[in-house]
Parts: C-alpha cells; sequence; structure tokens
C-alpha cells in the first residue's frame, strides 16, 4: 500500500490533499473512502492508511491511485500527476469537454505554436479583461470551449510568475464553467487555480483566486468544505481591504448560513461590507469586479437562506437600483432569492415564483448557478 522508507514529499503532499479535498466534496468520512475503495477493488485499505496518504506522510501505489480515482471521479492522470504544473491542461480537453471538440482545441494549439502566433504579456491581459466580460453575458458552454483552446496555447508560455497569474484567472473561470455540486470538476481546476497563483508570487492574485472560489461555492452552496478552507486562506494571506478579500468573506457568510449558524453569517456580511466600502469595484461588467449591485447580490441570497426579510428588502431594493440592463441573468438571480424567500416561510407560492421568474429568461441565458439555485429553492418548498 505504501512504499517501503518513502519520505515526506511535496509530491505526496499534493497528493494527500487532493484525496482529501475530492474526499470531503463528496461528503465522506475516511471510513466511508474506505468502503468504496473496498467495492471498487475487492481489497481493503485501513482507515490510518487513508489518513496517512491524505496527510502526505506516505504515497499510494499506482494500483491504489487508480482505485482512488474511480471512486473520486477523477482522471486517473489527475491523481498519478498530482496536478502537474507544467501540463496542467493535459487531461482537460478529453474529460471536461466532448472528443470531437477536444480534436477542434488541440489543432488550434498546434497551429498557434506552428505559425508563431505567440501571444504577449499584453495580448494575455486582455484575453483575461475579455473573458471576464463575455462571462457576465454568454453561456457556460460557449466560454469553456473557447477557454480550453486558449489555454492549450497558454501551457506552452506559462514559465513566468505572470503567465501564471493569467493561467491562475483563466482557471478559477474554468472552474466556473462546472457546477459546483459537480464536486471533482470544479473544485480540481479550482484547486488548480490556486496553486498556479502561488507560482505567480503575487498576493492580489492568491487571495482573489482563492475569494472567488469560496463566493462561486458558497454561492451555489457546494462544495462548502473546500469554500470555507479556500476562504480561509484567501483571508489568512492578506488582511489588506481587496476584491479577493471581499469574495472570501462572502463566501464564508454563505457557508455559515447554509449551516444554520445564523449569527456567524450576520457579522460575516457587516465585515464584508466594511472591505467593500474600501476596497469595491466601479461598475464595469466583469466577473473580475464586484461592483456595488453585485455585492448586493450576494447579500440578497444569503438573507434568503437566513429568512431575514429586513435584510432582504434592503439589499434587493439596492440591487435593483443599480443593477446594469445589460444584465437581465443577475435580475433573475434576484427574482429567484425571492422565491426562495417564500419557500423556506412556507408560501407555496415560492418555487412557481422562481420557476416563472427563471422560464423569462431566454434558454440561452441560463446558467448552471441558476439551476442550481432552482433544485435549492425546490427543495426548500
Amino acid at each position: 500500500m505504501c512504499a517501503q522508507s518513502t519520505p515526506k514529499r511535496p509530491k505526496a503532499t499534493e497528493i494527500g490533499s487532493i484525496i482529501r479535498d475530492l474526499r470531503q466534496t463528496l461528503g465522506w468520512s475516511q471510513s466511508r473512502l474506505v468502503s468504496a475503495l473496498a467495492e471498487v477493488g475487492g481489497d481493503t485499505v485501513t482507515r490510518s492508511y487513508i489518513s496517512r496518504w491524505e496527510n502526505g506522510h506516505c504515497p499510494p501505489s499506482p494500483y491504489w491511485l487508480r482505485h482512488l480515482a474511480t471512486v473520486l471521479q477523477v482522471p486517473y492522470e489527475t491523481m498519478e500527476s498530482a496536478v502537474d504544473r507544467r501540463e496542467f491542461l493535459t487531461s482537460a480537453a478529453g474529460t471536461a469537454i466532448a472528443p470531437l471538440i477536444a480534436s477542434d482545441l488541440i489543432e488550434a494549439g498546434f497551429a498557434a505554436a506552428l505559425h508563431g502566433n505567440v501571444p504577449s504579456s499584453d495580448d494575455w491581459d486582455a484575453v483575461v479583461d475579455t473573458y471576464g466580460r463575455d462571462y457576465m453575458t454568454h453561456g457556460a458552454a460557449e466560454i469553456q470551449k473557447r477557454l480550453a483552446a486558449d489555454m492549450i496555447v497558454l501551457q506552452r508560455q506559462v514559465d513566468t510568475p505572470h503567465s501564471w497569474g493569467v493561467a491562475a484567472k483563466l482557471a478559477t473561470l474554468y472552474a466556473k464553467t462546472f457546477p459546483g455540486s459537480d464536486g471533482v470538476k470544479a473544485v480540481s481546476w479550482y484547486r488548480s487555480a490556486a496553486e498556479f497563483a502561488d507560482r505567480s508570487g503575487d498576493d492580489q492574485v492568491r487571495v482573489w483566486v482563492r475569494g472567488r472560489a469560496a463566493i462561486a461555492l458558497g454561492y451555489e452552496g457546494a462544495a462548502l468544505g473546500v469554500a470555507d478552507t479556500l476562504a480561509a486562506q484567501a483571508i489568512a494571506m492578506d488582511d489588506r481591504p481587496s476584491l479577493g478579500r471581499v469574495n472570501a468573506v462572502m463566501g464564508r457568510a454563505h457557508v455559515a448560513a447554509i449551516r444554520g449558524d445564523q449569527e456567524t453569517a450576520l457579522a460575516l456580511v457587516d465585515e464584508g461590507r466594511r472591505v467593500f466600502d474600501i476596497a469595491g469595484s466601479d461598475d464595469a461588467e466583469s466577473d473580475y469586479t464586484v461592483p456595488w449591485w453585485r455585492f448586493n447580490i450576494f447579500s440578497s441570497l444569503l438573507a434568503a437562506r437566513l429568512g431575514d426579510e429586513r435584510l432582504a428588502d434592503e439589499v434587493q431594493d439596492e440591487a435593483d437600483r443599480n443593477l446594469p440592463a445589460s444584465l437581465p441573468r443577475f435580475r433573475t438571480h434576484l427574482e429567484m432569492h425571492r422565491g426562495l424567500m417564500l419557500a423556506r416561510q412556507g408560501d407555496p407560492s415560492g418555487v412557481g415564483y422562481a420557476q416563472n421568474a427563471l422560464d423569462q429568461l431566454p434558454p440561452e441565458k441560463h446558467s448552471l448557478t441558476l439551476r442550481m439555485l432552482m433544485e435549492e429553492i425546490r427543495t426548500a418548498g
């Protein structure tokens, strides 16, 4: 199960972290993982071995890596390579999108290399800005395909701190094209984005990536343990007010709300507002910004989850007044929050109210997050 006299080394630690995060994302205990491995392979492993793997004291053998990949629902290459930094997209095209599309993307990557179409640092900054804007209005499927193509080109250039920062931001957005409830795909990419950000050496990027992942998962109500961990890391890294810190604090607030800790959730909203007052961005329509209307949308869902009508009325009115007309998807979010509030209060009209709001939005504007929100409302109802 473990190589003899194997010293603790970075790769073992990285594999262990991945095993722990994926297990927690599935909501499994170490004992549940033991049972799952036994069901797949027929052989048995003890809980103490799981603990040793996760703590990096002992790397799993290739035999157990294959079984871990099966039960944790990730490609074997991801487990075996511990998300190799130089080839972070090796398995992405084959596992995240259809093979035919993957073929087109790989061809595009080689064409760029053959013809010397190597973007400069400024070009990559422009790519990041474009995706930030497009995410607000385009569908996840389109964003995912385009991102995969650009990341195949980018992987040949990740050799400077700046390029790692670009990779971190794009990987964060790529993770958001998978629903957090899917677990492994979104979480694996958020983890990769955090590691890319660490390679950049830029504290602002490191905090932003972790904070953005935390609010994305917290808002979706998915992988709460991972969301809380990434948020805590972001908050501990740099105590200066920043958009990343706003996202991290609000991500933790949603985790607390879903877990039923109303006092902590409301305290975190107040803290998030204080940080926002210093670091909040302008009204730019980009996923890389947090305008006032967007902060209030974060707060609106949290108020609905808590059943706090006073807070909900206040933040929803502010969001309504400031939300750009060009972003109808986010107005749908607000209407669905109102439906969730009704459902949590026992009003049978809440589910229908939310479904009607979703139906009024053109299907091509629907997002994975909206679909997950609708499921939460049905459950509450």
